[in-house]
């Protein structure tokens, strides 16, 4: 394997608060273990267009706290070409970088993953994405400050709900996951969470509706994570309104919001270990992992791992959420 001399570090995707911090971990972690370092902007894009800056330890500083990505991000759709991508490894070749550590979710990670196969070039992706959707890693960059900024908002809106005794649906991001809708839910003492990982075997409203869910409440709060497979937050309160018209439904959609903010102290750490093991694994010959944590442990995880599998609900969560929503 070709000695490593120089990195480059891009974030793609939907960006996630945390991403700065890890920005920061790989850039001095990497300056201190004797490579050169280069801020690739704009994600993949920057990569074919060369927006490629030299980092320097103060090209980071003051940026754990803040939220986005101080690379910025975009889509690209060149990049999914073969052509986009000889483009990208030639301007990888002529700014001298070795290898790369990309930050972002799935697509992000499967673009590195044909990137690195096609061109034999070493690539360590971490795993930062508020879905929380990434098999191989108990939690991903970003999760964590989504989470808690899903309390609070519904925290308020829960006053409004009580007041005017009526039942929200709140529509959280998540795609094809319920992570953030199902811990949501308990964190903020919701009636329910209804999730696409479950709603192919039950009719989740239906369910609701049967138990309850407002026996003893005059109002009532259900969490749903945006997705075709659950009908989102306004597929189900049409739903509610044809089929259970007694009920006085609201829906809430939080969107981007969650994305947002200073990160959390939990999502710092995260971010900050994550950054430095990309380094450790570059240091190991590593190559086509994505860096996770196990039980507070840091772990390797190969792309086809972390792309290609579900990562399941804990379905004792649910079982919880059952049990203190009567």
């Amino acid at each position: 394997m070709a000695e490593i001399k120089c990195i480059g570090i891009l974030t793609s995707g939907g960006d996630a608060p945390g991403m700065n911090a890890a920005i920061r971990a790989v850039t001095r972690a990497g300056i201190c273990s004797g490579f050169s370092v280069k801020g690739i902007y704009r994600g993949y894009r920057g990569l074919i267009t060369d927006e490629i800056v030299d980092f320097k330890t103060q090209n980071v500083s003051n940026i754990i706290q803040t939220g986005g990505t101080i690379l910025k991000t975009a889509r690209c759709k060149e990049f999914t070409t073969p052509e986009g991508r000889q483009l990208a490894y030639d301007v990888l070749k002529r700014e001298g970088i070795d290898a790369l550590v990309v930050i972002g979710g799935d697509g992000s990670l499967t673009g590195a993953r044909i990137f690195a196969n096609e061109f034999n070039f070493p690539i360590v992706g971490l795993p930062g994405t508020i879905d929380n959707d990434l098999y191989g890693t108990d939690k991903t960059i970003g999760y964590d400050t989504a989470l808690n900024t899903i309390m609070q908002c519904v925290d308020k809106i829960r006053d409004t709900a009580t007041s005017h005794e009526r039942l929200f649906f709140i529509e959280v991001m998540g795609r094809d996951a319920g992570f953030l809708a199902l811990n949501g839910a308990i964190a903020s003492g919701a009636e329910a969470a209804i999730i696409p990982e479950i709603s192919t075997e039950v009719d989740q409203l239906a369910e609701l509706v049967k138990n309850g869910f407002r026996k003893s409440k005059n109002s009532s709060i259900v969490l749903v994570a945006e997705s075709p497979i659950t009908g989102g937050a306004m597929g189900l309160a049409e739903r509610v309104k044809n089929e259970f018209p007694q009920y006085d439904v609201r829906v809430t959609i939080l969107g981007h919001l969650q994305r947002g903010g200073s990160p959390t102290a939990v999502d710092r750490i995260l971010a900050s270990r994550m950054g430095a093991a990309a380094i450790d694994a570059l240091l190991e010959d590593q190559r086509n992992v994505m860096i996770g944590i196990t039980n507070d442990e840091i772990v390797y995880v190969p792309f086809s791992k972390a792309i290609k599998n579900d990562k399941p609900i804990n379905r004792d969560l649910l079982n919880t959420l059952r049990r203190l929503s009567i």
